[in-house]
């Protein structure tokens, strides 16, 4: 936001100064800042994450610099400017709405004199001890007028995700959300997307992340940028969209087959499969028909899929909740956003609260504490499961073992997370802090504790998943087999060509001793690779197998570990 207010209006003001803080950084360091730089006008773009910081700044800086102009935008201070205004005596200006045009007809009234306070649509302001709004400002039909955001480079942005959007508006109007507020998408001319995206191609940005509401409300306009983007993939940098599933036919899943693995990432909106709920939140969405679209994606095995949930809908009890947490499981995406509803300003559903009995926060994210449907207690249940499914199964780190488990011994994944929960709970885990390796360790246990069979395919499953994610050597919980005898073999394997070309073609031509830094050998005591085909056998017997790890060539990217069973002997 901030860049296309400053882009929208360099040609006419050049000593506009872009300063970014983050909510992790100290007040008074930002205040310092601030207050350093000596500025005439400050403004902030303010949402739900950094109101409450920004307000408190602002009225510290009226303090020691009472000359200041201070003006707001975002849809934050967008809804309720009167109330915000006579609650903050430091707030002088508020842009209400899509801000580009606004913004600069203040700047021209306030620094070049032109114009009147009362012409300047998508405004409030002060007028002696009254507030005044104007009329609002209507939505900009051509995004094409508006300048590329990043057009004075991306120095600072090194190793960030970049933010683009190529619309804005939203085909829906699901009344938890502020895109229902407006009517209608809009979208930027395609020459001008395909230009700005070969800008981030060429320099090899690490990610482009697409804020379009819904990406392909439009098929041809979404089909013809992925193609693009498809077409001058660089093989390095990777673009996310948030879609809308039952969207995608049948010759847009065709081209998505066909993508490099890691090109797109899919966002993906479930909220609920109870239909109540979905037509409470006018939320047209079929859940039989977007089932069917993600499980052909995921078959595809080249696009990282992100899903989302949210607590505390209209109609969702407990127990639907534990039906869409399942549903959505099951289909088995790469992660899994388990939020909790927050009634912003704004938005139908805030207005419908007392229909719903909603209790939530008085302070921002506004996040639901109950309703008719769900008490605080039950949201806490499902706060403790929130936590656990990010620790264990969106970091990745336990797939093997974590299928074990639910496919033998749980008929649902969320029973399973409900007995973490009681567990972590019963240990006090959620009262301090843990490592990674702990995490391995107290799932470990609670396998113990629930006295499952098998314990040491478990452990073993446990152990193949730690040493993917870990190069450190194995923690003592761990059963670690003797390999004295495999010294000489693992030599001997490392030097043979063959070998090196068949499971480790990078380092051909890599001299054993240099390929033995970046590998690891370990025996296990039952062929586990048969085991992930076949998880629910229970006739296991022992057969130690060799599992060679590969964490690649570059140390300074350590991620999961390409493994293989190899044969010593």
């Amino acid at each position: 936001a901030l860049r296309y207010l400053k882009t929208y209006c360099k040609d006419t003001f050049s000593n506009l100064i872009l300063r970014e803080f983050t909510i992790n950084q100290k007040p008074d360091y930002i205040l310092e800042e601030i207050y350093r730089g000596n500025y005439q006008i400050v403004c902030f773009s303010c949402y739900i994450w950094n109101i409450t910081m920004t307000l408190q700044l602002i009225a510290d800086l009226k303090k020691v610099s009472p000359h200041l102009l201070i003006v707001l935008g975002g849809p934050e201070v967008s809804f309720n400017p009167i109330e915000l205004m006579e609650t903050n005596k430091n707030i002088d200006y508020i842009v209400l709405g899509e801000g580009e045009v606004t913004f600069k007809e203040l700047l021209n009234y306030l620094i070049k004199g032109e114009g009147k306070l009362e012409n300047i649509a998508g405004l409030a302001y002060r007028q002696g001890e009254e507030i005044k709004i104007t009329g609002p400002r209507a939505p900009i039909t051509d995004l094409g007028q508006l300048p590329f955001p990043y057009e004075e480079g991306l120095a600072g942005l090194e190793d960030k995700i970049i933010y683009y959007e190529s619309s804005r508006g939203c085909p829906f109007n699901c009344s938890y959300c502020l895109s229902s507020t407006l009517q209608g998408v809009r979208f930027f001319p395609l020459e001008r997307v395909k230009k700005d995206l070969l800008f981030f191609l060429n320099a090899r940005v690490n990610q482009v992340k697409f804020v379009d509401r819904t990406f392909n409300a439009n098929k041809n306009h979404s089909l013809e940028i992925m193609r693009f983007i498809h077409a001058h993939d660089n093989g390095h940098t990777n673009f996310h969209f948030e879609i809308t599933a039952d969207l995608l036919d049948q010759e847009m899943l065709d081209f998505l087959a066909q993508v490099r693995k890691g090109l797109f990432q899919f966002e993906i909106g479930v909220q609920t499969t109870n239909p109540a709920s979905l037509a409470a939140i006018r939320r047209p969405v079929s859940f039989e028909k977007l089932k069917t679209v993600v499980k052909k994606l995921a078959s595809f095995g080249n696009i990282h899929l992100h899903l989302d949930l949210i607590a505390g809908l209209p109609y969702e009890d407990f127990a639907s909740f534990r039906q869409s947490f399942n549903d959505v499981y099951n289909l088995k995406p790469e992660k899994i956003q388990l939020g909790f509803l927050k009634l912003l300003k704004g938005t139908p559903l805030r207005e419908e609260k007392a229909d719903h009995g909603y209790i939530y926060k008085s302070l921002p994210p506004y996040e639901v504490l109950a309703n008719n449907y769900i008490s605080f207690e039950e949201i806490l249940r499902l706060k403790r499961i929130e936590d656990l499914l990010e620790r264990y199964y969106n970091s990745s780190s336990f797939t093997h073992s974590l299928d074990y488990l639910l496919l033998n011994f749980y008929a649902e994944p969320f029973d399973f997370y409900q007995d973490l929960s009681e567990y972590w709970e019963a240990k006090g885990y959620q009262h301090m802090a843990h490592s990674k390796t702990q995490l391995y360790a107290f799932l470990l246990d609670f396998y113990t504790s629930k006295n499952f069979p098998r314990w040491e395919v478990f452990a073993e499953l446990l152990k193949l998943d730690f040493l993917i994610h870990n190069r450190s050597p194995l923690p003592s919980f761990f059963l670690d087999l003797d390999m004295k005898n495999y010294k000489n073999k693992i030599r001997q394997f490392l030097e043979v060509e063959k070998n090196i070309a068949e499971y480790l073609p990078d380092y051909l031509g890599w001299p054993a001793k240099e390929i033995i830094k970046k590998v690891h050998f370990q025996l296990f005591k039952y062929d586990l690779t048969e085991i992930i085909r076949s998880p629910k056998q229970t006739d296991l017997v022992e057969q130690p197998t060799v599992i060679l790890f590969d964490y690649g060539p570059d140390s300074k990217k350590i991620s999961k570990a390409r493994f293989f069973q190899v044969n010593l002997a």
